[in-house]
């Protein structure tokens, strides 16, 4: 089938992206094919280094990976017990050992990573460590698999810092094939807009903490991954539009039949990708160029997390490609929105895969023009891009086989086609003035609420604006700024304990907004809120540590516009940090280096530069 032309404005953005990619990109593939030719080759290793690799091995197995016929798998899992997303995963290594050797292959759990709960860790202390959790994970990553032992990867995450920190450590090793494996979302609970609603409630003091645990307790209620549609099932979504999960399986539920049969097909795929097979497709290279401008489609189209704006950054830094907010904003204007989820609608991802889900979308933004179709993936023909793709899974007994898509959505308030978006752009625009750039997500934001001109109301954490909600400060029009919350200041935390209060007004009639350099959830919803906004409060140079309560602040995202309306801003003296015990407790003093180290939030806000 021939592919569809494509959009020549996307194939623009892809080829500065390129241009600008060109030395990075030319040094990441020599580096790697360096990798390939020097290792892993157990042959070639001691054997005081091998016996140790193997010593815990069977006797067969111990054969087989004693010289290099067989193809030895790692695992690398963030399996725990306490993320609802992740604890399905303790049972996925021995179905993938099982796989593996059914394939033709030697599998081993490599490492363990880490894996924090941002749900657990909203408003805590534990939140500043949230985004560099992301790094440490890479690096832990890294360790599992420096043994020079493995032939592929197996990569099993989930969550918000999880799959980009593995992504990273998996470029890393890029001469590796790698697939990487989810557990699936929790069934449906309670209804995302009666959660919404118990909320607020509980911000404006209606209800007590018991209803408001039970209502949440209701929602997340079971092993798997929340359903809305935040950073977690945004990484999902975005890995099989790279090609790196096998297709249509993302959001089977945990604890089926079909989940089983997806986990044991990636383990049996990836035996087959290995370099000692006629169809070696290393991970560096189907992480390409046009594999990241994939991604980014398949964030805009669908309303995805702001999370992304830092985390693909960094993922694609990894592999040499250097990409910009500017280009994520120019692609968001070309993509039309496709999906309400929560918390862009009311629905959760499992009404989404019902309606259609991501073969749907893959087809639709592909016969647009809208994807980038000649692509290497881990599935199909290897010069047959994502044709193997946009198809549904089913199960045919133990094993899983591939059919065409549905040719229409089962839900239109849910799921819609490129002829009758939601609305024609994906709702992720960059904000640029005097106080520097920043993002904001516009896709769950009523257009009368996307201009707002008001007074500052200066806050330095979390506590002190809900201590003023609650004191009954804020009953007007003001824009929150809320500063020293970047990377180098506390590590960036979310911010998601504002939403409720902010709603609560918003309902009340006033205009209000966040302007921050911190960083709001993946569940960023319809208050306007310019977020990561650099340079952070903590440079020498930030126009933000010399904003003062009661300037005029103008959010314009229509325009692109967010500035300070005042003609001295940079004559000012800077407000001092003060850090009060935010670099203490809960293990945030081990963290110093990471604060020091840290990039920029327009550049990933990463410690690897």
């Amino acid at each position: 089938m021939t592919a569809p032309s494509l959009n020549p404005e996307l194939l623009a953005v892809t080829d500065r992206i390129k241009a600008r990619s060109r030395d990075s990109r030319r040094a990441y593939l020599a580096k790697i094919e360096k990798a390939r030719r020097q290792g892993p080759h157990r042959g070639s290793l001691s054997c005081s280094n091998l016996a140790h690799g193997f010593a815990a091995c069977g006797a067969g197995e111990k054969q087989d990976l004693s010289g290099e016929v067989k193809p030895n798998v790692a695992i690398v899992s963030a399996y725990n017990d306490m993320l609802s997303a992740h604890q399905p995963l303790q049972f996925y290594p021995d179905l993938i050992r099982e796989a593996v050797e059914e394939a033709g292959g030697v599998a081993q759990f490599a490492g363990g990573v880490p894996a924090m709960c941002d749900g657990v860790t909203q408003g805590q202390p534990g939140m500043d460590l949230s985004l560099f959790s992301r790094d440490v994970i890479a690096l832990s990553a890294t360790v599992a698999l420096s043994h020079n032992m493995f032939d592929a990867a197996l990569y099993l995450g989930v969550c918000d810092k999880i799959v980009p920190g593995l992504l990273i450590a998996a470029l890393t090793f890029g001469q590796l094939p790698a697939i990487f494996i989810s557990a699936g979302p929790m069934t449906s609970g309670l209804p995302n807009e009666e959660k919404a609603q118990i909320r607020q409630a509980y911000a404006r003091g209606e209800i007590d903490r018991q209803e408001l645990l039970e209502a949440e307790s209701q929602s997340y209620h079971s092993p798997g991954t929340c359903t809305f549609y935040g950073t977690a099932n945004s990484n999902q979504l975005l890995l099989e539009f790279m090609g790196l999960h096998l297709p249509g399986t993302t959001f089977f539920n945990p604890g089926t039949a079909m989940r089983e049969a997806a986990v044991r097909a990636a383990a049996q795929r990836v035996t087959q990708l290995s370099d000692l097979g006629s169809d070696y497709r290393p991970i560096g290279q189907v992480v390409d160029e046009k594999a990241i401008v994939n991604a980014l489609v398949a964030l805009m189209a669908t309303g995805g997390s702001t999370n992304h704006t830092l985390h693909w950054i960094a993922v694609a830094e990894a592999a040499g490609i250097r990409i910009t907010w500017q280009d994520m904003a120019d692609i968001s204007r070309l993509v039309p929105l496709l999906v309400r989820v929560y918390p862009n609608g009311t629905a959760d991802v499992n009404h989404l895969d019902a309606a259609g889900g991501i073969p749907f979308l893959m087809r639709e933004l592909r016969d647009a023009g809208l994807l980038h179709s000649d692509v290497l993936t881990v599935q199909g023909e290897r010069d047959a891009g994502l044709a193997a793709y946009g198809q549904e899974a089913r199960l045919d007994g133990k094993n899983l086989r591939w059919q065409a898509a549905g040719d229409r959505s089962h839900d239109s308030a849910v799921l819609r086609g490129v002829a009758d978006p939601f609305q024609p752009s994906g709702g992720l625009t960059l904000l640029t003035g005097n106080l520097g750039q920043s993002v904001i997500k516009t896709s769950a934001i009523k257009p009368e609420h996307q201009r707002i001109e008001a007074p500052a109301r200066l806050f330095h954490s979390q506590q002190a604006f809900l201590d003023a909600f609650a004191r009954g400060e804020l009953h007007r029009d003001f824009v929150a700024v809320l500063r020293f919350q970047g990377p180098c200041a506390i590590g960036m935390p979310e911010l998601h304990q504002l939403t409720p209060s902010l709603s609560v007004l918003q309902n009340l009639g006033f205009q209000v907004a966040l302007v921050t350099d911190g960083r709001m959830s993946g569940a960023s919803g319809k208050v306007p809120a310019a977020i990561h906004l650099t340079p952070e409060a903590t440079d020498s140079a930030s126009p933000l540590a010399r904003v003062r309560d009661g300037d005029l602040i103008r959010l314009d995202a229509p325009a692109g516009l967010l500035e300070v309306v005042v003609p001295d801003l940079m004559d000012r003296a800077p407000e001092p940090f003060d850090p009060q015990d935010q670099h203490e407790g809960m293990g945030r003093e081990l963290f110093g280096l990471f604060r020091r180290a840290v990039g920029p939030a327009d550049q990933g806000a990463s410690v690897f530069r």
